[in-house]
């Protein structure tokens, strides 16, 4: 797509990429210039060579020196009303406290620290504390089980955990120290000290030697140096698990230099973020979104960030929106399952809200399928405000393909996410490496390493090659399959083992996802594959039907006639099961995999990234009672 100011952009990433890079990077604060600014060691790779930055100290000490002290920085809000309000000063001078703190318990220089909270200050606050001294961070979503929480600690090393006693959730206090006791109590863990952020009814348990409260903490620190450290640009900064769509988490390394410079680069060309914002991303910190848009990216640029704990619809979809009125958002940054839930509300419970200061949206996470776009775009927001898809991975750090919002909007195509951005090399290839035509669809690959780019996987380097640079040589295996029409915008379909082959075609989970939204009664699907003699493969689609809307044989009949409408004969219908919730990770990606697995009557694998278990048990109940079903009528939907 032509545009002067974006392919301006671009042709100096492509032309003088050094020169660029060193441009980008020059925006952020350097103790010592590097050496060289990218270095190739196939397959990792090294950026800023030799420089020596420290995330924190841009995020904190830069602004504060540069006189934006009383600037807002964090606002924390939650569910119940309660709110939180840190200048930059204020944020600073909390970092330093804990960042004494840890070093009185013998944390130092890439020693890893386990942060299990929600996104709280003190979360936050540790998070950039980590980051000040050289410890490396590795924080765990608060709403995983035991067992998720001991394998990250045990994979990663970690000799520090920061806890919180309890979390808010749809109105109840979620207690997480049975979760903590019970991780803790498996063999062979690394941890050495547990700190605990009391903030429930009930006194902690606490271990002698071993656990102390925070207050108790921060006062070990008085007296021990605050002092940020100088780091080398490809030191580790955060470690930090995949989400857990597939059956085992990777542990993602990002960098003090390249991951810094990458994700300011984007928060100014993706989302316009400028120190003026109140931004909001209602992620989590547990995810590299969180980690990313929440924290880190923000706070580079030096605006207001605000970090929201709890359901967004509890106790009502008005608390999304009160949110926006009240604290004036300009930005936001949000899922399609949040999209989707809110579009199940309708429009009336906005009505009551001035939403005048928000003057972007964007999603991320999944495909934004046109139905939730369109519902946003055109019937919430009347056209007043771009609502904008983009797409990325924790591996990548920040945006990757996207319609560049701070540079120049782009025209908005439903469904697709976008274009490359500047110094981005993407291509669409079979899983044999060759090309494929426009409107095909394949592998995305990347063809070059940008500074977001994950180098390495933690303590397992031969995997990272492996995984994502051996399966089509000398490329950067992405996993997700799409296609790019004429004019360069790129089409996700899904994952790339999530294409579904019928008839010899191809198609993509999220066209035929996309097809059934069409539908004003589902508000939810998720659609994977059932093995067929005759056609290969045919669909077979577990939905979540809205609010007030019930189950029927004729109601399968619409749908059928539905996709067939969208996607034309191709898209033979098999079954179709219909549940209230579907199987999702704690980030709100739905879970095929484990659709696939109950369709195949086969072990789920690891299920701890799953939000809500009973979900997978009503998939099975649902199988069941239409195996049942067809073995007494062969007749199929």
């Amino acid at each position: 797509m032509s545009n002067p100011l974006v392919n301006a952009l671009r042709e100096r990433a492509d032309r003088e990429p050094d020169l660029f890079w060193a441009r980008e990077a020059g925006k952020l604060h350097w103790f010592r210039p590097w050496e060289k600014v990218y270095e190739s060691k196939p397959p990792e790779f090294e950026w800023f060579v030799g420089g020596r930055t420290n995330l924190s100290y841009n995020c904190l000490d830069r602004h504060v020196e540069g006189g934006s002290s009383g600037h807002a920085a964090l606002i924390y809000e939650n569910e119940r009303g309660e709110r939180q309000v840190l200048t930059y000063f204020q944020l600073w001078s909390q970092v330093k406290r804990v960042a004494a703190a840890l070093r009185s318990l013998g944390v130092a220089r890439g020693d890893r620290v386990a942060i299990y909270m929600p996104p709280m200050p003190e979360a936050i606050i540790a998070m950039l504390a980590c980051a000040r001294i050289g410890a490396i961070h590795v924080v765990v979503f608060a709403g995983f089980g035991s067992g998720a929480l001991a394998e990250r600690i045990r994979l990663s090393g970690a000799k520090v955990l920061l806890a919180a006693d309890t979390t808010y959730r749809r109105g109840k206090e979620v207690p997480l120290l049975g979760l903590v006791a019970s991780a803790l109590s498996e063999p062979g863990l690394p941890l050495e000290k547990v700190v605990i952020v009391r903030r429930g009814g009930e006194s902690p348990q606490l271990h002698p030697g071993r656990d102390l409260l925070w207050n108790e903490f921060l006062a070990a620190g008085a007296g021990r140096s605050d002092a940020y450290e100088p780091m080398e640009a490809n030191e580790p900064a955060f470690i930090l698990a995949t989400s857990g769509t597939t059956a085992k988490p990777k542990l993602v390394v990002h960098t003090h230099g390249g991951y810094s410079v990458w994700i300011r680069s984007a928060a100014d060309w993706v989302f316009g973020l400028r120190p003026d914002d109140i931004w909001w991303s209602t992620s989590d910190i547990g995810w590299i979104v969180g980690h990313s848009y929440i924290v880190y990216a923000p706070l580079l640029v030096g605006c207001t960030t605000l970090a929201f704990e709890g359901a967004i619809d509890h106790p009502g979809p008005e608390t999304f929106y009160r949110v926006i009125q009240e604290n004036g958002v300009s930005g936001l940054f949000t899922a399609p399952t949040a999209i989707r839930l809110l579009m199940g509300y309708g429009t009336a419970p906005a009505e009551r809200f001035d939403l005048r200061t928000l003057l972007r949206v964007f999603s991320a996470g999944e495909v934004l399928n046109p139905a939730a776009w369109e519902w946003m775009q055109k019937r919430l927001f009347l056209d007043r405000v771009p609502v904008v898809d983009h797409m990325w991975q924790t591996e990548t750090g920040g945006p990757v393909f996207a319609n560049p919002y701070g540079v120049s909007l782009l025209p908005i195509k439903p469904g697709s996410a976008g274009l490359p951005l500047p110094g981005i090399h993407a291509e669409v290839r079979t899983l044999e490496g060759a090309p494929v035509a426009r409107g095909e669809k394949g592998i995305v690959v990347l063809t070059q390493p940008f500074p977001g780019l994950t180098p390495t996987l933690w303590g397992e380097r031969e995997r990272y090659k492996v995984d994502y640079w051996s399966r089509i040589p000398g490329c950067y295996y992405t996993g997700d399959a799409a296609s790019v029409d004429d004019d360069g915008y790129f089409f996700f379909s899904g994952r790339a083992d999530e294409i579904l082959k019928i008839a010899g075609h191809r198609v993509g989970t999220i066209e035929v996802e996309s097809a059934f939204l069409r539908h004003p009664s589902v508000g939810e699907v998720a659609v994977v594959g059932r093995p067929d003699e005759l056609r290969g493969e045919v669909i077979t689609a577990f939905v979540a039907l809205k609010r007030g809307e019930s189950p029927s044989p004729s109601l399968k009949t619409q749908l059928v006639q539905t996709v067939r409408k969208e996607l034309g004969p191709v898209a033979v219908v098999g079954d179709i099961y219909f549940v209230s919730a579907l199987p999702k990770t704690r980030s709100g990606k739905i879970m095929r995999r484990v659709l696939k697995s109950v369709l195949l009557d086969r072990d789920a694998g690891d299920l701890s990234t799953v939000e809500d278990e009973g979900s997978v048990d009503e998939a099975r109940k649902a199988w069941h009672q239409m195996r049942g079903e067809v073995s007494r009528d062969s007749t199929r939907p």
